[in-house]
Protein backbone atom coordinates (compact mmCIF):
# COMPACT_ATOMS: atom_id res chain seq x y z
CA UNK A 1 0.00 0.00 0.00
CA UNK A 2 1.44 3.42 -0.96
CA UNK A 3 1.41 7.03 1.27
CA UNK A 4 -0.96 7.63 -1.24
CA UNK A 5 -3.69 5.19 -0.28
CA UNK A 6 -2.97 5.37 3.09
CA UNK A 7 -4.15 8.48 2.82
CA UNK A 8 -7.40 7.68 2.02
CA UNK A 9 -8.21 5.24 4.68
CA UNK A 10 -8.51 4.90 8.41
CA UNK A 11 -7.06 1.94 10.71
CA UNK A 12 -5.36 -0.48 7.80
CA UNK A 13 -5.97 -3.43 10.79
CA UNK A 14 -9.87 -3.60 9.27
CA UNK A 15 -10.31 -2.05 6.09
CA UNK A 16 -6.81 -2.82 4.02
CA UNK A 17 -7.79 -4.73 1.60
CA UNK A 18 -4.52 -6.23 0.07
CA UNK A 19 -3.33 -8.03 3.09
CA UNK A 20 0.51 -7.55 1.57
CA UNK A 21 2.53 -4.22 1.67
CA UNK A 22 3.56 -1.67 3.97
CA UNK A 23 1.80 0.52 5.99
CA UNK A 24 2.08 4.39 6.05
CA UNK A 25 -0.55 5.39 8.96
CA UNK A 26 0.37 7.44 11.93
CA UNK A 27 2.41 5.45 14.30
CA UNK A 28 1.13 7.24 16.92
CA UNK A 29 -2.33 6.89 16.00
CA UNK A 30 -5.29 4.19 14.96
CA UNK A 31 -5.52 0.37 16.24
CA UNK A 32 -2.22 -1.38 17.38
CA UNK A 33 -2.07 -4.51 15.19
CA UNK A 34 1.11 -6.16 15.23
CA UNK A 35 3.21 -4.30 12.28
CA UNK A 36 -0.75 -2.95 11.18
CA UNK A 37 -1.23 -6.05 9.66
CA UNK A 38 -5.33 -7.46 8.85
CA UNK A 39 -6.65 -7.98 12.08
CA UNK A 40 -8.70 -11.63 11.24
CA UNK A 41 -9.74 -15.14 12.24
CA UNK A 42 -9.95 -15.96 8.26
CA UNK A 43 -6.29 -17.61 7.83
CA UNK A 44 -6.98 -19.79 4.66
CA UNK A 45 -4.64 -17.63 2.59
CA UNK A 46 -2.36 -16.40 5.05
CA UNK A 47 1.58 -17.24 5.10
CA UNK A 48 2.33 -16.29 8.95
CA UNK A 49 -0.06 -15.54 11.62
CA UNK A 50 0.72 -13.25 14.72
CA UNK A 51 -1.14 -13.76 18.25
CA UNK A 52 -1.19 -13.30 21.45
CA UNK A 53 -1.28 -15.73 24.58
CA UNK A 54 -1.49 -12.69 27.77
CA UNK A 55 -1.13 -15.73 30.39
CA UNK A 56 1.47 -14.55 33.31
CA UNK A 57 0.10 -16.56 36.23
CA UNK A 58 3.09 -18.87 36.21
CA UNK A 59 5.54 -16.55 36.88
CA UNK A 60 8.28 -16.84 39.91
CA UNK A 61 8.35 -13.28 40.48
CA UNK A 62 6.84 -10.39 39.37
CA UNK A 63 3.80 -10.37 36.84
CA UNK A 64 2.98 -8.29 34.51
CA UNK A 65 3.41 -10.29 31.06
CA UNK A 66 -0.07 -10.34 30.21
CA UNK A 67 0.23 -6.80 28.74
CA UNK A 68 3.16 -8.04 26.50
CA UNK A 69 0.90 -8.55 23.49
CA UNK A 70 -0.80 -5.17 24.10
CA UNK A 71 2.63 -3.49 24.26
CA UNK A 72 4.84 -5.45 22.03
CA UNK A 73 1.71 -4.52 19.35
CA UNK A 74 1.82 -0.99 20.03
CA UNK A 75 5.42 -0.49 19.70
CA UNK A 76 5.68 -2.59 16.13
CA UNK A 77 3.66 0.58 14.96
CA UNK A 78 6.89 1.98 14.29
CA UNK A 79 8.34 -0.98 11.71
CA UNK A 80 6.09 -1.47 9.08
CA UNK A 81 7.51 2.11 6.87
CA UNK A 82 10.44 0.04 5.31
CA UNK A 83 11.86 -3.97 4.83
CA UNK A 84 13.48 -4.71 7.81
CA UNK A 85 17.03 -3.78 7.67
CA UNK A 86 19.79 -6.12 7.36
CA UNK A 87 18.01 -8.90 5.27
CA UNK A 88 19.20 -8.31 1.91
CA UNK A 89 16.16 -6.48 0.45
CA UNK A 90 13.90 -9.71 1.67
CA UNK A 91 10.75 -7.47 2.30
CA UNK A 92 8.41 -10.22 4.41
CA UNK A 93 5.84 -7.68 4.45
CA UNK A 94 5.36 -6.95 0.89
CA UNK A 95 5.71 -10.46 -0.50
CA UNK A 96 3.71 -12.86 2.51
CA UNK A 97 0.40 -12.52 3.61
CA UNK A 98 0.91 -12.26 7.31
CA UNK A 99 -2.35 -12.01 9.76
CA UNK A 100 -2.90 -10.62 13.32
CA UNK A 101 -5.58 -13.10 14.37
CA UNK A 102 -5.60 -11.14 17.64
CA UNK A 103 -5.21 -12.45 21.56
CA UNK A 104 -5.93 -15.88 22.71
CA UNK A 105 -9.28 -15.62 25.06
CA UNK A 106 -9.33 -17.72 28.29
CA UNK A 107 -11.12 -17.51 31.97
CA UNK A 108 -8.30 -16.23 34.16
CA UNK A 109 -9.61 -18.05 36.90
CA UNK A 110 -9.49 -21.39 35.63
CA UNK A 111 -6.02 -21.50 35.63
CA UNK A 112 -5.64 -25.07 35.27
CA UNK A 113 -7.41 -25.07 32.36
CA UNK A 114 -5.23 -22.58 30.05
CA UNK A 115 -2.44 -24.98 29.08
CA UNK A 116 -5.29 -27.07 26.96
CA UNK A 117 -6.64 -23.78 25.15
CA UNK A 118 -3.17 -22.56 24.29
CA UNK A 119 -2.24 -25.96 22.44
CA UNK A 120 -5.65 -25.96 20.73
CA UNK A 121 -5.47 -22.57 19.73
CA UNK A 122 -1.79 -22.82 18.00
CA UNK A 123 -3.16 -26.48 16.30
CA UNK A 124 -6.08 -24.25 15.02
CA UNK A 125 -3.88 -22.24 13.41
CA UNK A 126 -1.35 -24.49 12.47
CA UNK A 127 -3.43 -27.37 10.79
CA UNK A 128 -4.22 -24.86 8.39
CA UNK A 129 -1.22 -24.19 7.36
CA UNK A 130 0.56 -21.09 8.30
CA UNK A 131 3.13 -20.93 10.94
CA UNK A 132 2.84 -18.63 14.26
CA UNK A 133 4.69 -16.07 16.04
CA UNK A 134 2.93 -16.07 19.72
CA UNK A 135 3.74 -13.01 21.33
CA UNK A 136 3.52 -13.66 25.30
CA UNK A 137 2.63 -13.54 27.86
CA UNK A 138 5.15 -15.92 30.51
CA UNK A 139 7.38 -18.15 29.12
CA UNK A 140 5.29 -21.22 30.29
CA UNK A 141 2.95 -20.70 27.27
CA UNK A 142 5.97 -22.14 24.81
CA UNK A 143 5.12 -25.85 26.79
CA UNK A 144 1.23 -26.31 25.32
CA UNK A 145 2.72 -24.45 22.21
CA UNK A 146 5.38 -26.90 22.18
CA UNK A 147 2.68 -29.85 22.20
CA UNK A 148 1.06 -28.61 19.55
CA UNK A 149 4.05 -28.26 17.07
CA UNK A 150 5.36 -31.90 18.12
CA UNK A 151 1.96 -33.02 17.26
CA UNK A 152 2.69 -31.78 13.46
CA UNK A 153 6.54 -32.15 13.32
CA UNK A 154 7.47 -34.60 15.54
CA UNK A 155 10.10 -33.50 18.85
CA UNK A 156 11.11 -30.41 17.42
CA UNK A 157 14.36 -28.81 17.50
CA UNK A 158 14.61 -25.45 19.62
CA UNK A 159 16.72 -22.37 20.19
CA UNK A 160 15.94 -20.45 23.55
CA UNK A 161 16.81 -17.55 23.79
CA UNK A 162 17.11 -16.99 28.01
CA UNK A 163 18.85 -16.24 31.13
CA UNK A 164 17.52 -19.34 32.60
CA UNK A 165 17.57 -22.89 31.40
CA UNK A 166 14.17 -23.42 32.78
CA UNK A 167 15.23 -27.31 32.98
CA UNK A 168 14.93 -27.67 37.03
CA UNK A 169 13.36 -30.88 37.49
CA UNK A 170 9.43 -30.50 38.11
CA UNK A 171 7.83 -34.36 37.64
CA UNK A 172 4.84 -33.01 38.31
CA UNK A 173 2.89 -32.44 35.17
CA UNK A 174 0.15 -30.54 36.41
CA UNK A 175 2.25 -27.59 37.52
CA UNK A 176 2.11 -24.53 35.78
CA UNK A 177 5.51 -23.04 36.64
CA UNK A 178 7.63 -20.59 33.73
CA UNK A 179 11.00 -22.24 35.13
CA UNK A 180 10.27 -25.06 34.39
CA UNK A 181 8.34 -25.48 31.15
CA UNK A 182 11.76 -26.76 29.07
CA UNK A 183 12.40 -29.62 31.38
CA UNK A 184 8.88 -30.79 30.92
CA UNK A 185 9.16 -30.58 27.43
CA UNK A 186 12.49 -32.59 26.76
CA UNK A 187 10.69 -35.53 29.69
CA UNK A 188 7.16 -35.56 27.45
CA UNK A 189 9.68 -35.79 23.91
CA UNK A 190 8.11 -32.74 22.56
CA UNK A 191 11.70 -31.53 22.56
CA UNK A 192 15.10 -33.56 21.00
CA UNK A 193 18.02 -32.16 22.70
CA UNK A 194 20.47 -33.06 20.59
CA UNK A 195 19.11 -30.96 17.89
CA UNK A 196 18.50 -28.19 19.97
CA UNK A 197 20.55 -25.10 21.68
CA UNK A 198 19.86 -22.43 24.37
CA UNK A 199 21.74 -19.26 24.12
CA UNK A 200 22.28 -16.55 26.89
CA UNK A 201 22.00 -18.52 29.67
CA UNK A 202 23.50 -17.03 32.81
CA UNK A 203 22.10 -19.21 35.87
CA UNK A 204 22.83 -22.24 37.18
CA UNK A 205 21.51 -25.53 36.25
CA UNK A 206 21.98 -28.78 37.93
CA UNK A 207 21.28 -30.97 35.47
CA UNK A 208 21.12 -30.07 31.25
CA UNK A 209 19.28 -33.08 30.75
CA UNK A 210 21.59 -33.21 27.79
CA UNK A 211 20.75 -29.57 26.27
CA UNK A 212 23.55 -27.88 24.52
CA UNK A 213 24.03 -24.46 25.76
CA UNK A 214 26.02 -20.80 24.91
CA UNK A 215 26.27 -19.48 27.72
CA UNK A 216 26.25 -15.52 27.69
CA UNK A 217 29.69 -15.01 28.36
CA UNK A 218 30.58 -16.96 25.59
CA UNK A 219 28.34 -15.04 23.19
CA UNK A 220 30.38 -11.58 24.31
CA UNK A 221 33.74 -13.68 24.17
CA UNK A 222 33.24 -15.11 20.87
CA UNK A 223 30.79 -13.20 18.91
CA UNK A 224 27.62 -13.88 16.58
CA UNK A 225 29.56 -15.28 13.83
CA UNK A 226 30.61 -18.35 15.98
CA UNK A 227 27.25 -18.56 17.71
CA UNK A 228 25.24 -18.96 14.41
CA UNK A 229 27.88 -21.33 12.72
CA UNK A 230 27.41 -23.57 16.09
CA UNK A 231 23.66 -23.19 16.32
CA UNK A 232 23.21 -24.21 12.27
CA UNK A 233 25.11 -27.49 12.85
CA UNK A 234 23.07 -28.63 15.95
CA UNK A 235 19.75 -28.15 14.12
CA UNK A 236 20.83 -28.72 10.45
CA UNK A 237 17.76 -28.56 8.31
CA UNK A 238 15.88 -30.11 11.21
CA UNK A 239 11.71 -28.30 11.75
CA UNK A 240 13.08 -25.61 14.54
CA UNK A 241 10.65 -23.31 16.94
CA UNK A 242 12.34 -20.47 18.03
CA UNK A 243 11.65 -19.07 21.64
CA UNK A 244 13.02 -15.95 22.69
CA UNK A 245 12.61 -14.82 26.13
CA UNK A 246 13.43 -11.10 26.55
CA UNK A 247 15.37 -11.25 29.41
CA UNK A 248 17.98 -12.89 27.43
CA UNK A 249 18.95 -9.25 26.44
CA UNK A 250 20.58 -7.30 29.52
CA UNK A 251 18.37 -5.56 31.88
CA UNK A 252 20.26 -2.68 30.60
CA UNK A 253 18.32 -3.37 27.03
CA UNK A 254 15.16 -4.97 28.56
CA UNK A 255 14.36 -3.84 31.73
CA UNK A 256 11.01 -4.92 31.70
CA UNK A 257 10.61 -8.63 32.75
CA UNK A 258 10.01 -10.34 35.61
CA UNK A 259 13.28 -12.28 36.37
CA UNK A 260 16.11 -9.64 35.03
CA UNK A 261 19.74 -10.90 35.27
CA UNK A 262 22.92 -8.78 34.65
CA UNK A 263 25.45 -9.83 31.97
CA UNK A 264 23.16 -10.78 29.37
CA UNK A 265 22.93 -10.21 25.50
CA UNK A 266 22.97 -6.46 24.11
CA UNK A 267 20.22 -5.98 21.13
CA UNK A 268 23.18 -5.85 18.08
CA UNK A 269 24.32 -9.06 19.66
CA UNK A 270 20.98 -10.74 19.22
CA UNK A 271 19.92 -8.86 16.29
CA UNK A 272 23.27 -9.67 14.32
CA UNK A 273 22.47 -13.49 15.42
CA UNK A 274 18.58 -13.71 14.64
CA UNK A 275 19.92 -12.35 11.10
CA UNK A 276 22.68 -14.79 10.42
CA UNK A 277 20.34 -17.53 11.24
CA UNK A 278 18.66 -17.13 7.95
CA UNK A 279 18.08 -20.22 6.45
CA UNK A 280 17.00 -22.49 9.48
CA UNK A 281 14.04 -24.33 9.05
CA UNK A 282 11.92 -22.10 11.20
CA UNK A 283 8.32 -23.16 11.03
CA UNK A 284 7.32 -20.96 14.53
CA UNK A 285 8.31 -18.76 17.48
CA UNK A 286 7.47 -16.63 20.02
CA UNK A 287 9.09 -13.85 22.13
CA UNK A 288 7.66 -13.98 26.15
CA UNK A 289 8.25 -12.33 29.77
CA UNK A 290 7.79 -8.82 28.29
CA UNK A 291 6.44 -6.97 31.70
CA UNK A 292 5.47 -3.36 30.94
CA UNK A 293 4.89 -2.47 34.46
CA UNK A 294 8.86 -3.13 34.61
CA UNK A 295 9.54 -1.31 32.05
CA UNK A 296 11.76 2.04 31.01
CA UNK A 297 10.31 4.18 28.17
CA UNK A 298 8.87 1.08 26.22
CA UNK A 299 12.31 0.26 25.53
CA UNK A 300 11.40 -3.63 26.57
CA UNK A 301 8.64 -3.67 24.44
CA UNK A 302 10.43 -2.03 21.64
CA UNK A 303 13.03 -5.00 21.83
CA UNK A 304 10.25 -7.17 21.78
CA UNK A 305 8.79 -5.97 18.97
CA UNK A 306 11.76 -6.17 16.92
CA UNK A 307 12.61 -9.73 17.85
CA UNK A 308 9.33 -10.78 16.57
CA UNK A 309 10.40 -8.71 13.47
CA UNK A 310 12.83 -11.04 13.03
CA UNK A 311 11.02 -13.80 14.25
CA UNK A 312 8.59 -13.45 11.31
CA UNK A 313 12.02 -13.25 8.53
CA UNK A 314 13.50 -15.94 9.78
CA UNK A 315 9.82 -17.78 9.52
CA UNK A 316 9.28 -17.08 5.82
CA UNK A 317 12.84 -16.80 4.86
CA UNK A 318 12.94 -19.79 2.60
CA UNK A 319 9.54 -19.48 1.17
CA UNK A 320 10.71 -15.88 -0.21
CA UNK A 321 11.19 -15.55 -4.11
CA UNK A 322 14.84 -15.47 -5.41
Amino acid sequence: MSLEDAKTQVDLAFTRKDRRGLAFENAFGGATSFLRRTYSKDIASADLVVTGVPFDQAVTHRPGTRFGPRAIREASTLQPYDPPYGWDGFDPLGEFEIVDYGDMPFDYANVAGVPALIEAHIKTIINQGPATITLGGDHFITLPILRAYAAKYGPMSVIQFDAHSDLWADDDMSRIDHGTFMYKAVKLGLVDVTRSVQIGIRTECDDCLGMPYIDAREVHEKGAAYVVDKVKKIVGASPTYVTFDIDALDPAFAPGTGTPVWGGLASWQTAAILRDLAGINCVGGDVVEVSPPYDSGNVTAVAGAHVAMELCCLALWNKRKK
